[in-house]
C-alpha cells in the first residue's frame, strides 16, 4: 500500500511506515489541481496544516483508506466527505500539547512585561523604561476556554505560576486542576484569558464585540488555538481603546497573515502559528500519526 506525505513530518514517523511494509512517497508543498492528480493511487494521506484536504480531493482519491493530520485541529479535512466514502481520519491530539502550552504562557508573560516592544525598542536606539511598566501574573485569574488536552497543560503552569485558574468548557464538567465557570462570568472576571478551542459552526467568532464589551480593562488575551474563533476587527478595536491591554496571537482568521491592521499596534504579539514547531513536538507528532495511519490500513 501506498502512503503519500504532502507536509514534512519527523524522519523517524517515515521510517515507521517504511519498517511497517509500506511505499512511501514525499511531495511538500503539493496542493490543489496538483493534489487531486497526484491522490488517485494512494491508500493513505499525511497532512498537517497547510495542505488542504477538499472535497475535490477526497472524491478523487479513488483508493484512500485514511487521512493522517500530524497535529491537533480537523478543519483543514473536509470531514464530511471523508465520512461519505467510509475515509477514517486520525490526528495526534496529545503529541503537539506541551508545545503549544509552553508558548501560550510564553506569549502571556510576553504581553504582561512589554517584551516585544522593548526588544524592538532598543533596536531602534529607544530606551523605555518607564513607558513600559508590566504587571504580575502571580495572584491573576486566568481563564481558560477550553480545558482539552492543551488546556490543562496551560493549567498546570498557571497554577505554578501562582494564578488562580478558572476554565469554561461545556464539555468538562469539572477538573481537578481549575474551577468551571459560566463564559459570561469568566470574561467578567479573568485578567488573563487564553483560548483553546477548535474552529468550529459554534466557536466561530465565539469572542467578539460583544464578549470584549464584557471582559476587565486592561485584561490580556492570548490566542494559540484558531485564528477564526476570536472576531480580529473587534480585537482591533479593543486593542486599540485600551480595553485589551494586550494580545498574543499565533493564529489568524487568514493565514499568512499579510495584511492587517493588528500589525500596527504596538500591544500585540504575533507569531507566525508556531505553538506545535518545537522538535519534540514535531517528533512525537511524526511518530504518533505514522503508528495511526500503519494500524488504520492493518484494520486495527
Amino acid at each position: 500500500m501506498k502512503v503519500l506525505i504532502t507536509d514534512p513530518i519527523a524522519e523517524e514517523g517515515i521510517e515507521i511506515l517504511r519498517q511497517g511494509g509500506l511505499e512511501v512517497e514525499t511531495a511538500y508543498g503539493l496542493k490543489g489541481h496538483d493534489l487531486i492528480e497526484k491522490i488517485a493511487d494512494f491508500d493513505a494521506l499525511i497532512v498537517r496544516s497547510a495542505t488542504k484536504v477538499t472535497r475535490e480531493v477526497i472524491e478523487a482519491a479513488k483508493n484512500l483508506k485514511v487521512i493522517g493530520r500530524a497535529g491537533v485541529g480537523l478543519d483543514n479535512i473536509d470531514l464530511e466527505a471523508a465520512r461519505e466514502r467510509g475515509i477514517e481520519v486520525v490526528n495526534t491530539p496529545g503529541a503537539t500539547a506541551i508545545s503549544v502550552a509552553e508558548l501560550t504562557i510564553g506569549m502571556m508573560i510576553a504581553c504582561a512585561r512589554n517584551v516585544v516592544r522593548g526588544t524592538l525598542g532598543i533596536k531602534s536606539s529607544l530606551w523605555e523604561k518607564k513607558a513600559l511598566k508590566g504587571i504580575e501574573l502571580f495572584g491573576k485569574r486566568a481563564g481558560i476556554i477550553g480545558l482539552g488536552r492543551i488546556g490543562r497543560e496551560v493549567a498546570k503552569r498557571l497554577k505554578c505560576l501562582g494564578m488562580e485558574v478558572v476554565y469554561y468548557d461545556p464539555l468538562v464538567s469539572e477538573s481537578d486542576i481549575a474551577r468551571p465557570l459560566e463564559l459570561d462570568e469568566l470574561l467578567r472576571t479573568s485578567d488573563f484569558i487564553t483560548l483553546h478551542l477548535p474552529l468550529t459552526e459554534k466557536t466561530r467568532h465565539i469572542i467578539g464585540e460583544r464578549e470584549f464589551e464584557m471582559m476587565k480593562e486592561g485584561v490580556i488575551l492570548v490566542n494559540c488555538a484558531r485564528g477564526g474563533i476570536v472576531d480580529e476587527e473587534a480585537l482591533y478595536h479593543a486593542l486599540k481603546s485600551g480595553k485589551v491591554r494586550a494580545a498574543g496571537l499565533d493564529v489568524f482568521e487568514v493565514e499568512p497573515l499579510n495584511r492587517s491592521k493588528l500589525i500596527e499596534l504596538n500591544n500585540v504579539v504575533l507569531t507566525p502559528h508556531i505553538g506545535a514547531q518545537t522538535v519534540e513536538g514535531q517528533k512525537r507528532a511524526g511518530i504518533e500519526i505514522a503508528r495511526k495511519v500503519l494500524e488504520a490500513l492493518k484494520g486495527r
